[in-house]
C-alpha cells in the first residue's frame, strides 16, 4: 500500500466512476451486528472546492449506507479492477439490511480506528472527511428532463462533499 497526494493521482476520474465503479463505505459504531456498510456507485467526482482537494458522491435516501454516512464524519471511496465488477454488481443490487453482502460478494473490509473503511481488494481508496451535505430537490433542477430520466420515484440523492485526507494505492 502506498499513500499518495491528490495532486499525484494519475487515474482518469471519469473512467474511475463511469467504468470501474466504486464502493462508498462508512462506519457507524452504533449499528449492530455490523458497524459498516457500503454501496456500489458510478456517480461522483473529485476536484478543488473551498481551496481544498475534495470528492463528492451521491446517495439515495432509501440506501442503507446513507444511515451510516449520516452518522459519521468519514466516507471512503474504494475503486477496484475489472475482476471485481460482478461483486460490485451484487453489492449494488443487494442491501446490507438483509445480511453481510460484502462478505457474500467476496470483499475483505479493513476497519480503521479513525472511523473509515477500506477494502483489501481495492486498487485505490480515497478517504474523505465530510464538509457538506445537501438533499437535492426537484425545484433545484434547471434541466427538468433529468428528473424524468433519473428520478421517476422522486427519490432525489443527497450530495456529500468530503475533503480528501488520504489516497491509498494498492
Amino acid at each position: 500500500m502506498k499513500e499518495i497526494s491528490p495532486k499525484d493521482l494519475e487515474q482518469n476520474i471519469f473512467k474511475l466512476f463511469d467504468d470501474s465503479w466504486c464502493l462508498i463505505a462508512a462506519k457507524d459504531e452504533s449499528k449492530s451486528p455490523l458497524c459498516y456498510n457500503a454501496m456500489t456507485a458510478s456517480w461522483g467526482g473529485m476536484g478543488v472546492l473551498w481551496n481544498k482537494n475534495v470528492f463528492f458522491c451521491f446517495v439515495r435516501p432509501q440506501r442503507y449506507t446513507k444511515e451510516f454516512i449520516d452518522n459519521t464524519d468519514y466516507i471512503s471511496l474504494s475503486f477496484f479492477g475489472e475482476e471485481m465488477k460482478k461483486a460490485l454488481t451484487y453489492c449494488g443490487r443487494n442491501s446490507g439490511r438483509d445480511g453481510d453482502k460484502l462478505k457474500e460478494a467476496g470483499f475483505s473490509p479493513i476497519i480503521s480506528d479513525k472511523a473509515y473503511v477500506e477494502f483489501k481488494e481495492a486498487k485505490m481508496t480515497v478517504i474523505g472527511k465530510k464538509l457538506f451535505s445537501a438533499d437535492m430537490k426537484e425545484s433545484d433542477f434547471i434541466d427538468k428532463a433529468l428528473i424524468e430520466k433519473n428520478y421517476p420515484n422522486n427519490d432525489f440523492h443527497t450530495v456529500y462533499v468530503c475533503e480528501i485526507e488520504k489516497i491509498v494505492i494498492n
